[in-house]
């Protein structure tokens, strides 16, 4: 990133949110730094770029000509590297990752630490959000890849399948259930229930899973309610309730026998693990080659390892 184009994407992270506040949260600036950076691109015009109203932030029809080069711009400085690092052979620079929970815990750890083994130059930073934050981060051009679960809407951005994700009951070895290889959710509703929090993602399909079937929270006898896999991993194995995560944040455990995973009679609850990234905007030669390596990953190997 050269700083000549910094400015130009404080910029243009103010127009896509149309705020102040939301663009310093995802640059990581300041308020009063981000103000600083669009008066010295105002001063530089000689003329307003925002419309300030009490409700919104607007493009002046001076910044709406500026944004449109902005991102021409932007992505010449993209284009650029890239191809300078493809003459030179040499992949460097950084990605910029966004990943919600699931992902950034338990899947990316390893694959970042092989990507690295044979790539040292490359520089991986990343942001870990909901899935909503993960797009925002996207869209305002802050991260070059976001991977996540749970559904998206397109708009300009480019989604692919990663994997599979399995949601499975976890109960300790000592419960009634541990034997099972199967169970109706049904039998589900007779237990304490551990949930997650409201605006989680997982705690979404779990409802919606169980409300296909007929059964809603007033049916389910909730124990508790948690705001992190973690966390309700830690009360289930201390015999506080049952649960259900993703297969992936209880492996380690089911292979030390803390915890037991069950799979659902009725139909697998299955979900996808999505790649996004923008479909009209160049990536870095060190972003296109992660993606084309998190693609080809043998994800298997995780599970039996």
């Amino acid at each position: 990133m050269s700083l000549d184009d910094h400015k130009l994407r404080v910029f243009c992270t103010v127009a896509e949110t149309k705020s102040f506040s939301k663009a310093s949260e995802i640059i990581h600036l300041t308020q009063p730094a981000v103000s600083l950076q669009i008066q010295a691109l105002e001063e530089l015009y000689e003329t307003k770029l925002f419309d300030r109203t009490s409700s919104a932030v607007t493009l002046t029809p001076a910044g709406e000509i500026l944004y449109k080069y902005a991102k021409h711009i932007l992505a010449l400085y993209a284009s650029a590297e890239k191809e300078i690092g493809e003459l030179t052979g040499l992949v460097k620079g950084s990605v910029s990752l966004g990943a919600s929970t699931t992902i950034a815990n338990y899947l990316l750890p390893k694959v970042i630490a092989d990507f690295r083994k044979t790539r040292q130059k490359i520089k991986i930073h990343l942001q870990v959000g909901n899935t909503k934050r993960v797009v925002e981060l996207l869209r305002a051009g802050n991260i070059d890849i976001g991977l996540v679960e749970g559904e998206v809407s397109k708009q300009k951005l480019t989604l692919e399948r990663l994997i599979q994700d399995e949601l499975v009951l976890i109960v300790p070895p000592q419960h009634t259930f541990a034997k099972r290889k199967e169970i109706s959710l049904f039998e589900i509703t007779t237990e304490p229930f551990i949930m997650r929090e409201e605006g989680s993602g997982t705690r979404q399909m779990i409802e919606k899973y169980f409300a296909k079937h007929g059964i809603t929270p007033q049916n389910m006898k909730i124990s508790m309610i948690l705001g992190s896999t973690e966390a309700i991993k830690h009360a289930v194995e201390n015999g506080m309730g049952i649960s259900i995560v993703s297969r992936w944040a209880a492996l380690k455990e089911a292979k030390f026998g803390t915890l037991k995973m069950i799979s659902f009679k009725e139909e697998p609850l299955i979900r996808d693990f999505t790649l996004l990234f923008h479909k009209y905007e160049v990536l870095s030669h060190a972003a296109e080659d992660f993606l084309t390596y998190i693609k080809n990953y043998d994800f298997n190997k995780l599970l039996i390892e």
